[in-house]
């Protein structure tokens, strides 16, 4: 008896089995941004340079201890954990923001070639945490898309392309959301952050609650200031 690809692509696709995200990238994603942040020029950090990116790695490690290899297990102190690390990298790294714009719109400041690699690790940051941010509220975080069925999901805050493509052509179908059980990992929640913060607007991911579209507009306001304020002082140093 022959089997349809149609039929079967729920029982082949990975993520049926609930496994759970694997840990690995978002370790990686925090320390990168921990790393961003080290690498700051002191003038656009407001605390000791060590301080916070010691917290940050502290936060990590309870969080790695409760899933060390897969993201399966979720409690009340983990998840209060995760989203206090996402909102601390936020902070720190919207401070800086807020100084670095100071630093390139004052005409004392001379080290324009510092601010403006400053300004490209700000922007680094800034997709990182928002991509961090994304994938932890997201129909209740990580654990919650994988081990809870879609039936007790909490509302989603973002509608990708998988969960629409039922009716497409076979081989795209097969991927959707409907035929697949196909959820979102943390790299999907980078690419939209990415394409966020380069079109300063939704692309092909949509945002659905309030929150999601206020994130989405902080990120974009803070991508787009310092986008221009990087080229008009990359002019003005050119000259």
């Amino acid at each position: 008896m022959t089997t349809s690809r149609g039929t079967d692509a729920r029982f082949r696709h990975p993520r049926y089995a609930r496994r759970g995200e694997p840990r690995l990238p978002a370790v990686l994603a925090v320390l990168v941004a921990v790393l961003l942040y080290l690498a700051l020029p002191q003038r656009l950090l407001i605390a000791p340079r060590y301080l916070l990116p010691a917290l940050e790695v502290l936060l990590l490690v309870p969080l790695i201890a409760v899933n060390p290899r897969r993201l399966t297990r979720q409690t009340r102190a983990s998840r209060t954990l995760s989203l206090a690390l996402v909102l601390i990298i936020a902070a720190s790294n919207l401070v800086a923001l807020g100084i670095l714009i100071h630093e390139l719109v004052s005409a004392q400041v001379k080290d324009g070639h510092s601010l403006l690699t400053a300004a490209l690790q700000v922007w680094l940051t800034n997709v990182i945490v928002f991509g961090l941010a994304y994938w932890e509220l997201d129909r209740g975080g990580p654990v919650s898309r994988t081990q809870t069925s879609r039936e007790d999901l909490p509302l989603a805050d973002f509608r990708f392309s998988q969960d629409e493509n039922d009716d497409a052509v076979q081989e795209v179908a097969d991927g959707s959301s409907g035929r697949s059980d196909w959820v979102p990992t943390l790299v999907d929640y980078l690419y939209v952050s990415v394409t966020n913060s380069t079109a300063f607007s939704p692309t092909d991911t949509m945002p659905l609650s309030t929150r999601a579209k206020l994130m989405m507009s902080v990120q974009s306001v803070a991508a787009l200031l310092t986008s221009l304020l990087v080229i008009a002082r990359a002019v003005s140093i050119l000259h």
